[in-house]
């Protein structure tokens, strides 16, 4: 409820005020600056809303309500009016001018207000209708409350005219990103008939007027952008090109650290990064299962002030131009922002961009200055691990915990279709049983970018990724286990951060002891990994080989049994169990 000492009206802030009042710097009995606002009616009530969408704080709480009252002692007497008398004479002095002479002219039609506009319309150019029939509304003021409402915003997305079927029948489906000018965002959604006629008038880059669409609470499964509401445009919406109306859209970052990109692993929610270019690879051409097309990649590694770094995939445009550019000048560490980027579990945590990634270097940014005090003073003499490499069952903003989805083996071994369709995920607790001394336990990398080198014509390693040759290479663990749990047993591949974890050593180091130590040294370091109980994180997935489907089970994540949580976590299952 708002007050200014003498009405009182209802009101409402957007979510961007959460900090403000979490931090106590709004409350109650607050007094604050309004400095942008629409007003709303309420549906059928008579009372109409006050929508802040800009303010400042004044006094964070007064010690009482200001009012503006009036002591009946103060008031003053009521003014009487006289009834109009009908002849009048006014005394005049004796020597006053004549009346100045007037001139009659012919009476003139008056106009209506709606007559005057209707003219403005029809002389204005068709994108500027909107714009003089109703106020321009910012995208951070709508909410499914509001009345008639006009945004001027531009296509920063547009997604493909998809069909779909469902059991109320089949239809197709049209969305578009909009970002007004202040660098709001909201996802626009069209079905059917609306889909068709808006998808050949919504040109990427463009600006528009829009009137006449509903809001509703976004799905935060399929939201694209960070918006509470997200829009649908029906048959009956105003969708008007701005002829000669140009912004740039303020770019609204909201960055995540990397070692907290754990909980956005596998999951629809895109993210943002800033961080400190470490490395950039060389571009590579991928081809591409479904029409066997080959498309370009480039892979860099970025790192930021949590002392983790992660590999970002940059895919298409972005490799061959802004990765080009990355290259020319990564001798300078440079700071980039990356918006919207898709988070997978590839090498434990990786990242990737997307159509409407955007790259941007050295931004004009308060993180920017931050990270570059952190990366001269301290950061470019750390050594840094990669987030992926230590993702734990009990590390925060890690994978998802090791007691989520928990099975046993003979859950996954005795369903033979799982992962089928896509990879799917469980946590595991389980005892290694036995590691195979006379397999393929790794493969040679390149020190640079950990992609597999061969061994080149003459001397040394050529790497295909970053295509030069090293006189040198590492070993990286790629292996397979069996492991077993009360109800049977299985076998997991493993990748080299969980394998160095469980077998105690690196490749290289295990390499050694087998070459100088002799074959009873390396099985002894393998059989003192073997009976030791783990927590897994694994994905299971079905593979073809030899034109015949199978179920392969790969270790995502690896932590050491904590024997208080896992007590905890046997409790509450008993409790459940007691419940039930």
């Amino acid at each position: 409820m708002a007050s200014d000492g003498k009405s009182k009206v209802k009101a409402m802030l957007p979510t961007h005020f959460v900090p403000e009042v979490r931090s106590g710097n709004l409350q109650n009995l607050g007094l604050i600056r309004v400095l942008d606002y629409t007003c709303n009616t309420i549906p059928n009530q008579s009372d109409k809303a006050l929508i802040i969408t800009k303010c400042e704080v004044v006094s964070q709480a007064l010690e009482s309500e200001i009012k503006n009252e009036v002591n009946k002692e103060e008031k003053k007497p009521a003014i009487l009016l006289n009834p109009k008398e009908e002849h009048v004479v006014s005394s005049k002095p004796t020597n006053a001018p004549p009346p100045a002479p007037f001139v009659l002219k012919p009476k003139q039609e008056l106009k209506s207000a709606s007559q005057i506009v209707n003219e403005q319309r029809g002389n204005a150019a068709p994108a500027a209708r909107l714009a003089i029939t109703r106020r321009v509304h910012p995208l951070i003021s709508l909410n499914p409350y509001q009345g008639n409402w006009v945004i001027k915003v531009r296509v920063t997305s547009k997604g493909n005219l998809r069909t779909y079927k469902n059991a109320r029948g089949e239809g197709c489906v049209f969305n578009v990103e909009l970002t007004d000018e202040d660098g709001t965002q909201i996802q626009a959604t069209m079905f059917n008939d609306a889909a068709k006629k808006f998808y050949p008038m919504f040109d990427l880059g463009k600006v528009y007027y829009i009137s006449k669409g509903s809001l509703r609470i976004a799905n935060k499964q399929f939201k694209t952008v960070q918006n509470d509401y997200e829009m649908t445009l029906n048959d009956n919406a105003v969708v008007e090109e701005a002829e000669g109306e140009a912004f740039i859209p303020q770019i609204q970052y909201t960055f995540a650290k990397i070692d907290q990109l754990g909980p956005y692993v596998n999951g629809r929610e895109l993210v943002d990064i800033i961080g400190v270019v470490q490395s950039v690879s060389s571009t590579l051409s991928v081809r591409r299962k479904i029409d066997n097309s080959t498309i370009p990649k480039r892979d860099i590694v970025v790192a930021d002030d949590s002392n983790k770094t992660v590999t970002v995939t940059l895919w298409n445009d972005l490799a061959t131009t802004v990765g080009q550019e990355l290259l020319d000048i990564v001798d300078t560490a440079p700071i980039i922002a990356i918006k919207s980027l898709k988070v997978s579990d590839f090498q434990g945590v990786s990242l990737s961009t997307v159509s409407k990634s955007t790259i941007v270097a050295n931004p004009d940014l308060p993180e920017t200055q931050q990270l570059r005090a952190w990366y001269d003073s301290e950061g470019k003499g750390t050594s840094m691990a990669s987030v992926g490499a230590d993702m734990g069952a009990s590390r925060a903003g890690g994978l998802r915990s090791m007691y989520n989805d928990r099975i046993f083996l003979s859950n996954i071994t005795s369903d033979p279709n799982l992962g089928q369709d896509k990879p799917v995920y469980f946590s595991l607790n389980a005892y290694i049983s036995l590691i195979k001394p006379d397999q393929t336990m790794w493969y040679r990398a390149c020190k640079t970018c950990n992609k597999k080198v061969t061994e080149a014509i003459g001397s040394g390693f050529w790497c295909e990724g970053c295509q030069k040759n090293d006189a040198e290479c590492s070993l990286r663990y790629i292996m397979a286990i069996k492991v077993s749990d009360p109800t049977g047993e299985a076998w997991l591949s493993l990748f080299n951060e969980q394998a160095e974890k469980i077998i105690g050593c690196s490749a290289d180091e295990l390499d050694r002891i087998r070459k100088e130590e002799g074959d009873d040294s390396y099985l002894l370091k393998l059989k003192e990994a073997t009976w030791v109980p783990h927590l897994f994180r694994v994905s299971v997935a079905q593979n073809e080989y030899m034109n015949e489907k199978r179920q392969r089970i790969t270790v995502r994540g690896e932590a050491p049994v904590d024997h208080a949580a896992e007590a905890n976590y046997l409790l509450e299952e008993i409790a459940k169990l007691t419940a039930a």
